[in-house]
């Protein structure tokens, strides 16, 4: 037997690091554009900017090749911190003496257990910080969840789910997020969507919908179709969604939907199928929630195979519009049992609206609490500003305001702010259009408003419903009726339907539609009793249809809900536009014995 090789033992000093690789977005073409300017303006980056954050964030350089370095860190919030500002650094110099808008930079940041030898770092998480920088678009930093986990809430970010690309030479799903900084960051990037990028929003997967007849044209109608719900759900802004490119490995996939969310880093799975039965199509969708592996919504489409396009357009708007109420309500019963100071943003904003439309005394208290609260934590949050506008709304019309005056200019800067965040979103076009159409009396300025919602969003039940209402205090109401026929096509089983019931209501009585609008107030009424614009308008329309022991019943409803009520008053701003409408208004709440 030969002698055994003795090895020696190695010592190996293992610790856990903050990992950050950065390089030069575009370095090559930099460099064939001007090499030696490239090469010096890279230099006087790492010179001026690079370095001293690092030293006050208490990085270590660790390597430096080429147009890239590495930087260790003793943690993830130093690590994440010194990424922030080097980016910001380098925006802020743009045109002053150090000229970096010619060069920008990707960054990505990992935590992992790394082996130290003579001060060079070896470990797989080294590997995956230099693999992930490559998802970050120019000037943009990129973390794992891991790194997203450890920092929580510490620093004034916010953090969009990028997804669980397949990485080089890494066989397991890692998860990436994006960073975009709030607290001193430059302008443009304020006018951004933040709220969607908090960790606890609703993220959702579109999987291609299943070709069960294996024909070739069943295959393009379910791509087509998944793809116009990925782009109408993107529109609606309730959602982050995966994008197409994610999801397509799954298309035929055997995993379990678990799987699936695991791997693309999702909440909620929207799946499909398409057969063909002769000369009928059918598509079944189902919305899966993937945590307690439960199915929140399912429904089945019937259409001609000749009607190709306009059967997808309709199974389209009927899907995005229906996935918003239902997530909403799951989301609502996530957070109906935890405590209020563990509530991000997203989450106040969610509770908040919850009970705003509980519309009692206690629950306007605390729908304003969590609302200024969701507005304090993240200032940049459009629809969280969309939604204290909104709660205004419901606070001065149904008479709760105590200083109407100050009230109308929060609702009105309120919802100008979001608008000025987010004016692409729907929702805060929408909501700031009412607030000008109702709140500031003036509904022919406020159509512009509503014609940009539906531009941006024509699944948006939300805004054919407001638009609807501001049609309504025009006096147009044939239009008002057809646009609130688009919110029932789109929802017709949404719960906060009593309001655009009523808002039917006053379009079918300036139309002098009184059955009409007696029936739409009175379906209002059985489901909100107390909401105090039905009550009103009810017992208005049965005074002028001659109901008049009805009419008074209800008009002492509204003055045990508003003690205050007068009709000089309540006139004085309500914004119907034509003198006939408003003169109509005021006899019917005559007749039924209001006071003046």
């Amino acid at each position: 037997m030969g002698a055994q090789l003795s090895l020696p033992r190695m010592n190996i000093d293992w610790r856990l690091s903050a990992l950050a690789f950065a390089d030069v977005a575009g370095y090559s073409r930099l460099m064939a554009n001007d090499s030696a300017g490239t090469v010096a303006l890279w230099n006087r980056i790492r010179k001026e900017i690079l370095y001293p954050h690092m030293e006050r964030h208490d990085g270590r350089m660790v390597e430096s090749p080429g147009d890239a370095v590495l930087v260790e860190f003793p943690g993830a919030v130093s690590a994440v911190s010194w990424a922030v500002d080097v980016q910001q650094s380098i925006l802020e110099n743009q045109g002053k003496s150090l000229d970096s808008d010619a060069m920008q930079l990707r960054i990505g940041i990992n935590v992992d257990d790394v082996i130290d030898e003579n001060g060079s770092l070896y470990s797989d998480g080294v590997n995956i910080a230099s693999r992930i920088h490559q998802l970050a678009e120019p000037g943009e930093i990129v973390l794992t969840g891991t790194v997203r986990e450890l920092i929580g809430n510490r620093l004034p970010n916010s953090y969009r789910y990028v997804g669980a690309p397949p990485l080089k030479n890494i066989d397991r799903p890692i998860h990436i997020y994006a960073v975009e900084p709030q607290a001193g960051a430059v302008e443009k990037s304020q006018i951004v969507s933040p709220y969607l990028n908090w960790s606890s929003r609703p993220t959702l997967a579109v999987l291609p919908f299943r070709n069960m007849d294996a024909s070739e044209e069943n295959r393009y109608f379910g791509e087509g179709i998944t793809e116009d719900i990925i782009a109408g759900v993107s529109r609606s802004r309730t959602f982050f969604v995966i994008a197409r490119s994610s999801t397509l490995q799954f298309g035929e996939a055997t995993k379990n939907p678990q799987e699936i969310a695991s791997a693309l880093g999702v909440k909620y799975l929207l799946t499909g199928s398409v057969r063909r039965q002769d000369k009928r199509l059918r598509i079944n969708a189902e919305l899966v929630e993937t945590g307690q592996s439960r199915t929140i919504w399912a429904e089945r489409y019937d259409g001609e195979a000749e009607d190709l396009f306009e059967f997808q357009d309709r199974i389209v708007s009927n899907i995005v519009a229906a996935l918003e109420p239902q997530v909403r309500a799951v989301e609502t019963a996530r957070i109906g049992n935890r405590p209020t100071d563990s509530l991000d943003a997203y989450d106040c904003v969610l509770r908040a609206l919850s009970d705003l439309y509980q519309f009692t005394s206690e629950s306007y208290g605390e729908s304003r609490t969590l609302l200024q609260r969701a507005v304090k934590l993240d200032p940049s949050y459009a629809r969280a500003h969309a939604y204290l506008a909104w709660f205004l709304n419901f606070w001065i019309g149904e008479g709760h305001s105590r200083n109407i005056e100050d009230d109308r200019k929060e609702a009105v800067a309120a919802a100008r702010r979001a608008v000025a965040l987010d004016p692409d979103d729907a929702v805060c076009l929408s909501v700031g259009g009412h607030v000008m159409a109702f709140i500031e009396g003036k509904p022919e300025s406020a159509l512009e408003l509503f014609q940009q919602a539906l531009e941006h969003d024509e699944n948006s039940p939300l805004a054919w419903g407001l638009s609807a209402t501001c049609h309504a205090y025009l006096g147009n109401g044939d239009e008002a009726r057809e646009r609130l026929r688009n919110v029932w096509r789109l929802a017709p089983y949404d719960p906060h339907n009593f309001f655009f019931w009523t808002a039917a209501g006053i379009g079918e009585f300036v139309a002098g539609r009184y059955e009409d609008a007696i029936a739409w107030l009175r379906k209002s009424y059985r489901v909100k009793p107390q909401l105090v614009a039905t009550l009103r308008l009810l017992a208005a329309t049965l005074g002028l249809k001659g109901d008049i022991e009805e009419a008074q019943s209800i008009a002492a409803e509204l003055l045990a809900a508003e003690p205050g009520f007068k009709i000089s008053d309540f006139m004085a701003w309500y914004p119907l536009q034509k003198q006939e409408d408003r003169d109509k208004l005021t006899e019917g709440l005559r007749r039924a014995k209001l006071p003046e």
